[in-house]
């Protein structure tokens, strides 16, 4: 289904929403249009024509709740991460403990990485000082409200985005 990035009164980026959704947001006039779908679609009922849109902004500005720590995504962590392995730098298929969850390594930001197949398998459920390895940079949790919509985007979002994202679009 296609997706609209969904902005605050400020411009800040907020979520994505189905186009749907968007499109409801609209009509009740709870939003406005910012962008229009690049391929020029527009939606027809019995009585109106609406343009698909891209990117809308609330009206009204919505406060969004503190979140002490950004959640845990394959998404998120591979965008961190760059989508390359963290102990050769070939490309990221999978990720790694590197503390293995098995020897009591927690699922936290600061114990995954991405890593490539091979790296992953030859690593195993061993630690990195019993095979000689190291990390090509430390795993750290990804700071900025920007990181609320990668989960969201997984990599999919749409061009006509980018001005919108920030740091997000890298």
């Amino acid at each position: 289904m296609r997706q609209v990035l969904l902005l605050n009164a400020t411009y800040e980026p907020l979520t994505t929403l189905s186009l749907r959704r968007a499109v409801v947001l609209v009509l009740r006039e709870k939003a406005d249009v910012v962008h229009r779908d690049g391929r020029g679609a527009v939606l027809h009922s019995a009585t109106r024509a609406v343009d698909v849109p891209s990117v809308i902004r609330l009206r009204r500005y919505i406060k969004i709740p503190y979140r002490s720590r950004i959640p845990l995504t394959r998404a998120a962590l591979m965008r961190r991460d760059d989508f390359r392995c963290a102990y050769c730098g070939h490309r990221a298929e999978t990720i790694d403990h590197v503390v293995p969850r098995s020897r009591g390594g927690p699922h936290t930001w600061e114990n995954c990485v991405a890593s490539c197949r091979a790296c992953n398998h030859r690593k195993a459920d061993r630690l990195l000082e019993e095979l000689g390895w190291t990390l090509r940079v430390a795993p750290v949790v990804p700071r900025g409200a920007h990181w609320r919509l990668i989960g969201a985007l997984g990599g999919d979002g749409d061009p006509l985005w980018v001005p919108y994202l920030g740091q997000t679009a890298a």
